[in-house]
């Protein structure tokens, strides 16, 4: 982010952060910051003072705004310098003392009452919490980008405004698809303005799944020594699941008895059963009484909530790194492995296609991709191209 807009309510400071910046994010989480999912922005204490939070080095400049007021107040942090007037005559207020006129735009082109009325309508359908996020999230963002508001997006626009993400952030098509069902949505069903009629869906990438050999996913477990951390890949990995389903577990979704897990409200709202490892059984025994658990299986650092899905990836990429694994790899990597080690054990692929959750078999298939087949045992050509010769022209000088 290059600028930090902080908007001075009654109660409250407001900081809306639409580009993920992981240093900011975390200034603002030690500061007491609390986010702010479906708004994407930071609600700090409002008795927390403007000028002191800069004292704390977010290292960008900072614009202050008085409530829903277009004209900044304060600017704070440009060239080198702290609080800086950029106003010959100005009327000084209780709450900022300092206003200024400038020509800096309000950060966010996508008015309240849209945003309401795209939540409503997104709630009535029962759409879930991360998806009604991430669409509210990308209709504030092309008209951010575009420095329009809702009412003046056109059909080109919003082709301007695919090509700008694709070219400046590198989505991929699954990416753009989702902004595409975003925007369609909010036009279509809330604005009532159908203008994406005639876009056309990327077609999407074709891309194999990183998977992890069986020496690799025991290499990751044995560098974690954090009981907890490491727990917590061997059930990504021994049970086949999403990140977002793992931190979500408790106590009670676990039968040992049966060796099942349930996976509540997983991705599309629906419930599944998978298996649990012997291994992770025997783990989970100490677990309990080591970590005292009652509800979340795996709490955040406030007890009483659950581990947020960045934690849980940060885990993974620390440990992948003292584990000196050179894949890009990511956390559903080990969701990828479970699949293809099943796979390859000789698992029929529905009964694979059950336990990931899979809607479609097609889905699935993709493992077999990836897959060391054993009945196939095929040999490369090069191998016999010399078997029936003395001498291999590999040796001959």
């Amino acid at each position: 982010m290059e600028i930090i807009y902080i908007f001075c309510e009654a109660q409250q400071l407001r900081i809306p952060f639409f580009g993920y910046d992981q240093h900011l994010y975390h200034f603002f989480i030690a500061h007491g910051g609390k986010w702010n999912k479906i708004r994407n922005e930071f609600i700090l204490d409002g008795k927390l003072n403007a000028e002191k939070l800069y004292g704390y080095k977010p290292g960008v400049p900072l614009v202050l705004i008085k409530d829903q007021s277009a004209v900044p107040l304060k600017v704070l942090g440009f060239f080198g310098r702290s609080w800086e007037n950029i106003a010959i005559e100005y009327q000084p207020t209780e709450e900022c003392p300092v206003p200024v006129s400038s020509t800096i735009p309000m950060p966010d082109q996508f008015p309240r009452h849209w945003d309401i009325k795209l939540e409503q309508e997104l709630r009535s359908r029962k759409y879930s919490t991360n998806t009604i996020r991430l669409y509210i999230y990308y209709n504030h963002l092309i008209c951010n980008t575009l420095r329009k508001i809702p009412e003046d997006i056109t059909t080109d626009d919003i082709k301007q405004f695919l090509a700008v993400i694709e070219k400046n952030r590198d989505y991929s098509a699954a990416t753009l698809n989702l902004a595409i069902s975003a925007l369609k949505f909010f036009y279509k069903r809330v604005i009532q303005k159908d203008i994406l009629r005639e876009q056309r869906r990327p077609r999407r990438d074709k891309r194999l799944p990183i998977v992890l050999s069986k020496d690799e996913v025991k290499a990751l477990f044995m560098t974690e020594k954090n009981f907890k951390h490491r727990l917590l890949l061997m059930m990504v990995y021994a049970s086949g699941l999403r990140v977002g389903e793992v931190v979500k577990l408790k106590r009670q979704d676990i039968d040992l008895s049966r060796k099942l897990l349930n996976i509540r409200s997983g991705k599309g709202r629906k419930d599944r059963y998978t298996i649990v490892s012997d291994t992770v059984i025997n783990a989970l025994t100490d677990y309990y009484t080591r970590y005292k658990i009652q509800n979340w299986l795996f709490n955040g650092a406030n007890p009483n909530k659950h581990l947020v899905t960045r934690s849980a990836q940060r885990i993974f990429d620390e440990a992948i790194k003292r584990a000196k694994i050179q894949k890009n790899a990511t956390i559903h990597s080990l969701r990828h492995s479970f699949a293809t080690h099943l796979l390859e054990g000789g698992t029929d692929i529905r009964y694979i296609q059950e336990l990931l959750g899979h809607s479609s078999i097609r889905t699935t298939e993709r493992y077999t991709h990836v897959a060391k087949r054993r009945t196939l045992s095929i040999t490369s050509p090069l191998d016999t191209i010399d078997q029936n010769d003395e001498d291999s022209y590999i040796s001959q000088n």
